[in-house]
């Protein structure tokens, strides 16, 4: 059984979306492309982050969920909810959010969910799909969460973790 440095069985997993306003390549979009990998290497760097989902240029603009070329998602594993909420919150991360409505449609459904998966497990497109359908059908659950409405990790001990990689699907 795998287990986080802490003994934790459990890593939460975080899932967001957004809906652009313009493609990638537009002028629109170009501060939001240029601080990519900036805000990437603050999340890697931060206390309690694990791991993110990657296409093959280091980001996941080229990876592509519910089958919409317009919706770009951000995916990763942390600690616990304490250290995501750290980094969301952190001043890099918020110089970015706070200029995401240039940058992105307003929401009008979930567009964040966490879940609990057990240590070492990676979470792929499909599973995440799901949880954000869960999340908009239920609202929070243990199942599929927000910061907000946060749940504790399963008191039960997971089977054993198998590590998935992502699902990769190019823009097209």
């Amino acid at each position: 059984m795998a287990t986080t440095p802490t003994g934790n069985p459990y890593e939460l997993a975080q899932i967001n979306i957004s809906r652009l306003l313009a493609p990638l390549d537009s002028a629109l979009l170009a501060d939001f492309v240029a601080a990519l990998d900036s805000v990437n290497a603050t999340a890697e760097a931060a206390d309690g982050f694990v791991w993110r989902l990657q296409d093959y240029g280091g980001n996941a603009t080229e990876i592509r969920i519910f089958g919409d070329d317009w919706l770009i998602v951000n995916m990763s594993v942390w600690r616990d909810p304490d250290t995501l909420t750290a980094y969301v919150y952190s001043p890099e991360h918020r110089a970015v959010l706070g200029r995401r409505r240039e940058w992105f449609a307003r929401p009008v459904e979930a567009m964040t969910a966490l879940w609990w998966v057990p240590a070492g497990t990676r979470p792929t497109v499909a599973d995440a799909e799901q949880r954000l359908l869960t999340l908009r059908a239920t609202g929070p659950t243990p199942d599929a969460f927000t910061l907000r409405d946060t749940f504790p990790a399963p008191l039960t001990v997971p089977p054993k973790a198998t590590t998935r990689g992502p699902e990769l699907t190019p823009c097209g």
